[in-house]
């Protein structure tokens, strides 16, 4: 039988992150867009503006904000960030993830 190397063996899921296999980066790319999207597009901007992180300023020195001062919108920006990560990671095999993060396997936590 011949080797698949399309992204999706079975077809799409629309309830399911795509698998990135290093494979078809392009399809993979706008297959995860949609999805994110459909979810909420507040994940999606979260994605391509990066982390938010709230600050204050504290004797003249800006600081991160303590989570229980947050105000809605605020709570909503980290909670799409930490979603969004959630979302990427659960994508990635053990080998892209090691690639993305700063965690090495021969590191100790």
């Amino acid at each position: 039988m011949a080797d698949n190397k399309l992204p999706f063996v079975q077809g799409a899921l629309i309830s399911r992150s795509p698998m990135f296999n290093d494979v078809n980066y392009q399809f993979w790319k706008v297959r995860m867009k949609i999805l994110i999207e459909s979810i909420d597009r507040g994940i999606w901007n979260a994605i391509v503006n990066g982390l938010f992180m709230p600050m204050i300023v504290v004797n003249g020195v800006v600081v991160g904000k303590p989570f229980d001062e947050l105000i809605d919108v605020e709570n909503r920006k980290v909670q799409y960030d930490c979603i969004a990560k959630n979302i990427i990671t659960s994508v990635l095999n053990l080998d892209e993830f090691f690639k993305v993060s700063h965690y090495s396997p021969t590191k100790e936590m």
